[in-house]
């Protein structure tokens, strides 16, 4: 526990304040309608969107995620999460235009404009379910678990108490400001946050007890930790974090803010742009700024407390008051933050209580507008007027919040949520894919996926919680049993169920892609897919390398990444 200073407490507290003010502030244009509750009115810039997709997704178990990779596999245990790369490249240059070009207010309005008959329109419902409240509420239980072990950590807080305040403030702004009020706190929220774990970083590599970089690298506990690839002589470290991530996983898999194709708050930002060029370039930021600019800090920290917390039992010994159920490598991020000084630990809690807050609103804006505009609007009041609307979203958002905070208490560190979220969605990523283009996917397609990969990953969770597990797998054959059954369970589906109407597809193939064939500059854009990915990548390897020492290998990764850039800037119009 850290005692916070005057100067730490006015910090945190103008924060809150601001926060709130937004929400105020925004609130009557927000509560004119649904459209605006949820989409902004349809009118933002590109530049705010995309910077609210990189806020949201810097959730306050981002940091411990990271930090708990670096201690167990090294630099390199991060291509669990670096893959989604290529999903999010894939989604920037083939979707983002198609999503705003729809027209629709959620994702899950796709499925009666690409699909026909009561099978679609009970997809609609049961994905809103599905997503809106349960892979919502699983979402926002880890960010809440992360949120309550850093109040554990820095404020002596218990888990019950910071989750009570926390979730206070949350639901307040959000329910008041729909959309246009996250969007802007997301804008503030990231400065903030990169403010913070910058400057704690640089303050964090400089304590006497690491005493600065050179002396970081070459400690006993580090030197064996900084390869940005894996160890390729290392089969199964090989397998865990490249072959799997690379060969299966990120086309395979439905991961939030990572979805193939495009999907959840991705898309509903993608909706509430100006155009499609708008669209397209939200993403394009968000991608690069996701995967190239905001990981190096956290990982510097990773490695930092190798050297002043080795091992996992001595973060336990440094903090004996932890939970045991909160103990875990995730929770040396915030260990390493009780080093900090007056003034600058403020900035650092804010930065926190920030990359919380911008998630947790994103995450009940996006579900409560899947219980409003799909499943209460659609099914259970199709004549609510837009007040309804919006009221029934404020109530929803608490609710969420609720159930949330009440199930981050039965689950133990990020990589258990991301591990559960991974394996939900195993196996349904290639049908996201592929329903733009193949016409024969129809709604049990859908169901079917959802079904399947559902039931096999609450099979291997809950074998995992048992203190005699039925059967031990390794959690990379759990990932590829679960793509496989469930690929080849909605194939098999696909085959031997009805074709959607004809005339469904016209008009929807009329909508998205014009009078222009669905594979139009297909090949430009494919070029377009491999410039962005190599580009980003060099960019994250460069930034490393600089910190590294090694000049050479940075500027050489660097020129290339900047002509990745200047060839995307040149073959813009084609590529769109």
């Amino acid at each position: 526990m850290v005692n916070l200073s005057g100067l730490d407490i006015a910090i945190i507290i103008a924060f809150f304040v601001i926060t709130l003010f937004i929400g105020i502030w925004v609130s009557k244009q927000a509560g004119k309608n649904s459209t605006e509750f949820f989409l902004s009115g349809r009118n933002m810039p590109w530049w705010l969107l995309g910077v609210s997709m990189v806020a949201t997704t810097f959730a306050a178990d981002t940091p411990g995620l990271v930090t708990e990779l670096v201690r167990k596999d090294g630099v390199s245990g991060n291509w669990v999460w670096w893959a989604f790369l290529l999903t999010g490249m894939l989604t920037v240059f083939f979707y983002a235009k198609l999503w705003r070009k729809s027209g629709i207010s959620t994702d899950l309005e796709f499925y009666e404009l690409r699909y026909s008959g009561k099978s679609a329109s009970f997809l609609r419902g049961f994905r809103a379910i599905y997503l809106g409240v349960i892979f919502n509420i699983i979402t926002m239980a880890g960010v809440c678990l992360a949120g309550a072990k850093i109040a554990n950590i820095l404020l002596g807080l218990p888990q019950e108490e910071a989750l009570l305040y926390s979730s206070i403030v949350v639901v307040i702004y959000a329910s008041l400001g729909g959309l246009k009020g996250v969007l802007i706190t997301d804008f503030i929220q990231f400065i903030i946050a990169m403010v913070g774990s910058i400057w704690a970083t640089i303050y964090i590599v400089n304590l006497p007890e690491i005493g600065g970089m050179q002396n970081l690298l070459t400690h006993e506990n580090v030197a064996g930790k900084l390869d940005i690839l894996p160890d390729f002589s290392n089969s199964e470290v090989l397998i865990t974090l490249f072959i799997i991530p690379f060969a299966v996983q990120w086309w395979s898999t439905w991961y939030p803010g990572a979805e193939p194709g495009g999907g959840g708050y991705i898309a509903q930002r993608m909706l509430a742009a100006k155009d499609e060029k708008n669209a397209t370039w939200a993403t394009l930021f968000f991608n690069f700024a996701h995967y190239a600019l905001r990981p190096w800090p956290w990982i510097v920290v990773g490695l930092a407390s190798l050297v002043i917390f080795p091992t996992l039992e001595s973060i336990n010994t440094a903090f004996p008051n932890l939970n045991e159920d909160m103990q875990g490598h995730d929770v040396a991020y915030a260990a390493m933050m009780t080093y900090l000084p007056a003034g600058l630990i403020g900035i650092v809690l804010t930065s926190l209580i920030a990359a919380f807050m911008s998630t947790i609103s994103t995450q009940l804006n996006w579900g409560s507008s899947y219980i409003v505009n799909d499943f209460y609007g659609r099914f259970i009041n199709r004549e609510a007027s837009e007040k309804q609307k919006v009221l029934v979203g404020r109530v929803s958002t608490v609710l969420l919040m609720v159930c949330a905070a009440l199930f981050s208490f039965y689950i133990k560190s990020a990589k258990d949520v991301f591990d559960l979220l991974l394996q939900i969605g195993a196996g349904t990523g290639l049908l996201f894919i592929m329903r733009w283009f193949w016409n024969r996917i129809n709604p049990y397609s859908e169901i079917a996926a959802m079904v399947i990969s559902f039931i096999i990953a609450i099979i291997f969770f809950s074998n995992g919680k048992l203190d005699t597990p039925w059967f031990e797998i390794a959690g990379y054959w759990q990932l590829i049993i679960g793509v496989v059954i469930t690929t080849i369970g909605w194939v098999l589906v696909t085959l031997v169920t009805s074709e959607t109407d004809k005339n469904t597809i016209k008009k929807f193939e009329a909508l998205v892609y014009g009078e222009d064939s669905k594979f139009k500059n297909f090949g430009y854009k494919i070029l377009a897919f491999f410039f962005g990915v190599i580009g980003t990548y060099s960019f994250l390897f460069a930034t490393g390398y600089f910190i590294y020492g090694k000049t050479q290998s940075a500027i050489l990764l660097s020129v290339l990444s900047i002509s990745c850039g200047a060839l995307l800037v040149k073959n813009w119009k084609k590529i769109i």
